[in-house]
This record gives C-alpha cells, structure tokens and sequence, in this order.
C-alpha cells in the first residue's frame, strides 16, 4: 500500500479492482480546505483513460507488474513481436498497446514492457530514442533563416523536421513524446 502522496508517474496501481498506471499527477494544496492529488489512470487491461482525485493521505494498493526488458523482432499486420532475450520467450503486442511509439520501433533493440499476472500489460516508451536519417533534401545554400527546417525520413519510415544541416546518414535523436527533433549525434 502506498499513500496517494506517493503516486508517480509510470507507477501501476489497483484502481477499482483493475490495474492502472498512473500517466500523469498533480499535487494540489488550495488556500481552504485539504489538500488531494490529481491522477490520470491508465486502464492496462482496456487502455481506457481517466481522471480520478485522490483525497490527501489516501491509501492505495500498488499492483503486482514487474518489468521485463524485451527484444523487438518483426510487425505482422497490426501485431508486434518481442522476445525475452533471456529464455527466447516470444509474445505479441497489439497496436493498439505500442500507440504512436510504433513510428520509433527498430528491430534488434531492447524495450520494456510490463507484464502482470504472466500478461504482457504495457510497452514504456524510452523518452529519447536515435535513429538514423535515410532520406532528405539538401539545404538550400544560403538559406540561414533561424529555425529553418526540412522534412527527413528515417530508417523506421516515420518523416520528421529537421535542421536544415542535417543530412541522410545522420543519426539523430527523437522526443517520443512529441515526436520532434532534438539533436544530431
């Protein structure tokens, strides 16, 4: 059991009987009366998304998930399949579960995904991850307006802005959460 002062993001909690992870926490104390946490509660079994208060001091149970570090090998149709690189276990994820992180896949590398009960339940996204540029249009030669940008493709499919300096062979790092270029490595 923890208190609901304790709540962070990417913790998984029992919520009405159901597993959730927590997305997203306020701390709210206003001027009157007590103080709460705000939480967004992700259903793991359904995806649903929801908003619940939680008064101060508040008792909740956490969830029995461990998590486990994943191969990433192929998509078929709107599957994708990983294998435990410890006893070449494999299982599938729905799209549905990988969400907009399907653009940021490559294969051979590790991700984590959290299992419940002997059920692969969630994939966590890295903040960051590098990926090579394969396609993209020169910068236009004296073209030094700030901020300038062109559109790149990388080695995943997904097409991103980028610096005007960047080129194809480049390996360049992507926010997840946004999908926005960060740097050049």
């Amino acid at each position: 059991m923890i208190e609901s002062g304790d709540l962070k993001k990417g913790i998984c909690i029992l919520f009405r009987g159901e597993p959730h992870l927590v997305v997203d926490k306020t701390f709210v104390s206003p001027g009157k009366g007590s103080a709460f946490t705000r939480a967004k509660l992700k259903n793991l079994k359904t995806g649903a998304v929801l908003e619940f208060t939680f008064k101060s001091g508040e008792k909740i149970e956490e969830a029995n998930v461990h998590t486990i570090e994943f191969q990433y090998l192929y998509q078929q149709g709107k599957e994708y399949f990983f294998m435990n690189p410890r006893n070449y276990e494999q299982i599938s994820l729905p799209e549905e579960m990988i969400g907009n992180f399907k653009n940021f896949l490559k294969e051979g590398d590790i991700y984590k995904i959290m299992v419940l009960e002997d059920q692969a339940v969630c994939l966590i996204p890295p903040l960051k991850v590098s990926l090579k540029v394969v396609e993209t249009e020169a910068g236009a030669k004296g073209n030094t307006v700030t901020g300038a940008t062109k559109a790149a493709k990388l080695e995943t499919g997904f097409v991103v802005q980028v610096p005007l300096f960047v080129k194809a062979g480049d390996t360049i790092t992507i926010n997840t959460e946004t999908g926005e270029y960060v740097s050049r490595k």
